[in-house]
């Protein structure tokens, strides 16, 4: 069994959002489960966060989402692909 994780960093939330927001969706079909992190509180939100993505599909597409979102400024994404080996 092998899962493919992206992680997002966003540096920028107030500049970089809508930018990430409209690659994600133009992605939407490859997304499995979608987390968002963020430092934040009754006093405001921080700059920063973090967009956990479970991902699905062919492998060469989420490795070209992955470049699309590296190209926004502000913003750092990593495929990580897991797997178990079969252990008996």
């Amino acid at each position: 069994m092998e899962k493919n994780i992206l992680l997002i960093l966003v540096g920028n939330r107030k500049e970089a959002a809508v930018a990430v927001q409209k690659t994600l969706t133009g992605w939407g079909c490859l997304i499995k489960t979608r987390l968002g992190l963020h430092e934040g509180s009754l006093d405001g939100c921080t700059e920063k966060g973090l967009i956990f993505l479970e991902v699905v599909g062919d492998k060469d597409k989420l490795v070209e989402m992955t470049r699309k979102l590296n190209l926004i400024k502000h913003v750092k994404a990593e495929l990580v692909s897991l797997s178990l080996d079969d252990v008996n």
